[in-house]
């Protein structure tokens, strides 16, 4: 193949006109990993819900905490933004794993700060750490009106987290497989997915769903990310876009970062089922 028509070439290509940066890290789980920008700090938005989650488990997985534990939504988890709480008053009382999983399915923001008040934030950035992420943090709970940073990663780590959770290596065989179900359920899907073919996501047309995500995003006006595990007929790879630096923090289908996002996600997919399972021959 000519060099300047390799996958990492295209990408640069694609993107070239695009006006701000983004981080990708590819792994098809064959050998073949493709990273540009990929050790860069990024803002994570709502993809340090990802990290929270494997804390959650890891705790429970270590017998120090409890998916069963009831927790109170209380005044100082009140947050705008995403999610089903914001619709009921503080004095809620939820189990632990229904908060987890409203945290990521539909990001709610308060159940977010109720699970970090539940594992504490030192806890969790611990446990980040001892997960082999280093250069991740999350640097406070979700209040807007009082911090400008949430957390920082980079795509890298991100990737990371997604890569051992589809091998059952991340906190334990059983543990990855129901986080993945969390994940496979998440709602918000606005650039891995966007330009894939409707006909292969949608069970009523083809019997089956041939392709599939366990995926979280994330926005805030300084980032625009995605990332997770596509799954296909000839297997999954990994995909995380992280984007920063761009000028318009609109938040809005067509924002140009989405886009960009969503036509190198389309791009690898279709790389990925040519080849049968790989970046790579």
């Amino acid at each position: 193949m000519d060099s300047r028509l390799t996958l990492e070439k295209r990408i640069e290509a694609e993107i070239m006109s695009y006006d701000g940066k983004m981080g990708i890290y590819l792994d098809d789980f064959h050998g073949n990993v493709i990273a540009v920008h990929a050790d860069e700090a990024f803002e994570t938005a709502s993809t340090i819900k990802t990290y929270i989650l494997a804390c959650l488990f890891d705790e429970v997985e270590k017998g120090n905490k409890s998916l069963e534990d009831i927790i109170e939504y209380r005044e100082e988890h009140v947050v705008d933004g995403s999610g089903v709480l914001p619709a009921l008053e503080p004095g809620a009382m939820l189990r632990v794993k229904d908060a987890a999983a409203f945290m990521i399915i539909v990001s709610d923001n308060i159940a977010t700060n109720m699970i970090i008040d539940y594992l504490g934030l030192d806890t969790i950035n611990r446990c980040i750490k001892a997960l082999g992420c280093r250069d991740t943090v999350l640097h406070n709970p979700l209040h807007f009106d009082r911090y400008d940073r949430l957390g920082t990663s980079t795509p890298r780590d991100y990737a990371g987290i997604f890569t051992r959770l589809a091998k059952g290596e991340l906190i334990s065989p059983t543990a990855d497989e129901k986080m993945l179900e969390i994940f496979k359920k998440q709602h918000y899907n606005s650039m891995i997915t966007k330009y894939f073919p409707p006909f292969y996501m949608d069970s009523d047309n083809t019997d089956d769903i041939l392709i599939s995500v366990a995926s979280k995003s994330g926005s805030m006006d300084a980032c625009r990310n995605d990332g997770g595990l596509v799954f296909t007929p000839y297997g999954s790879y990994a995909i995380v876009m992280f984007h920063k630096e761009f000028s318009d923090a609109m938040y809005y289908p067509d924002n140009p970062a989405t886009v960009f996002g969503a036509r190198v996600s389309r791009m690898i997919l279709d790389q990925f089922l040519a080849l049968e399972g790989r970046f790579l021959k």
